[in-house]
Order: C-alpha cells, then structure tokens, then sequence
C-alpha cells in the first residue's frame, strides 16, 4: 500500500485523482489478499477443517467445532473490518449510511467473496490468472484486473462512499501524509 501511496502521492491533493488512487489500491491489495490466502498451507488446512464439520452428526462435537470455527471467523472478520475502516477513514471514505451496514458486515461480504475464489481457483486455475482490460469504479485509466480484485472492488464500491464532512485542505492531507508514513498495516 505504502508503495502504491508513494508513485502516486500527488494523486491525493484533488478528488478524481484521489478516487483513481483508491481504486488502484483495491485493484493491487485484492490480488495480493487473494495470492496470500491461494499460497497458505494454513488456509487451505482451515478449509479442510469445513469439510468433516459439515458430516458431523448433531451433537456436543459438532456443536464445539462450529464454535471454534465460528471464534475463528470473528477474530478475522473483526480484523477485516478494522483494516478496512482505517483504510476508508485514511482516505476521507465512509459506509454508505442508506445500507445501515457496518465495517464488519463488508468484512463479512468480502472475506466470502475471497474464500470462494480461492476454493474455486484451486480446481480452475485461470481464477487465479484471468484479467480483464477495464476501467471499473469510476478509474479514468484502463488496467489488468483479476477476479478478485473486481469481485472486492465491487463490494467495496457498493458499501463505500465519500465522506462529505471531509474538508481536503493542506491539514488534511498533511495529516494523510504523516498517517501513511508512520502506519502499521492491520494484518488481514
């Protein structure tokens, strides 16, 4: 992120610009989530463990693995939605109040959308390689998009917006700068 900040940091002083450099950031951070999770032997384990659970018959055990998954699942998703509503704070985005949604909700939304990919890419490997000319999401120039990047490009698009009571004046984007330039990334 700090690498794709920095080749366009003059892209934050204006809102189209500023726009394109969210965009190119979802479009880059969803390929690179996507790859994280496709390559990790601990993901893959953590999907095997679904399989025996759903065979489970009804019962104490069964009802102990699903709590455990579902504590798994909780720890990420809140981590997501962490990630993500610093990530939308940073750049002067907001949830679309109309959705009455929250930063867990879209991490819900967008880790689904994530794990199908990586499950389906596992048996049909252009998921993981196929990419479209585009120029979605209001990005005034045309770039290679994955799949992934699409699909959580999609949600996001869908879930944020703008924050109009962010005024971009030098302050603002003073403080923008010093935030980036000293952020510890949220791990997903």
């Amino acid at each position: 992120m700090r690498r794709v900040v920095a080749e366009h940091e003059d892209w934050l002083e204006s809102p189209e610009p500023r726009h394109n450099l969210i965009v190119e950031l979802l479009r880059q951070l969803a390929l690179l989530d996507f790859q994280a999770m496709y390559e990790s032997a601990g993901w893959r384990t953590y999907v095997a463990l679904h399989a025996p659970f759903l065979s489970l018959a009804d019962g104490e055990m069964r009802d102990q693995v699903q709590a455990a998954l579902a504590r798994s699942e909780q720890v990420r998703t809140a981590r997501v939605a962490k990630a993500w509503e610093q990530l939308a704070g940073l750049f002067g985005y907001r949830l679309r109040p109309e959705l009455g949604a929250s930063f867990e909700t879209m991490a819900t939304l967008l880790s689904a959308t994530l794990h199908g990919l990586v499950i389906m890419a596992l048996s049909t490997l252009d998921i993981s390689t196929q990419r479209i000319e585009a120029s979605p999401f209001g990005a005034t120039d045309k770039d290679e998009w994955s799949l992934p990047a699409i699909g959580l490009a999609a949600i996001a698009s869908a879930f944020l917006e703008p924050d109009p009571a962010i005024e971009w004046n030098e302050t603002q984007l003073a403080s923008v700068r010093q935030a980036l330039s000293s952020w510890d990334l949220p791990t997903l």
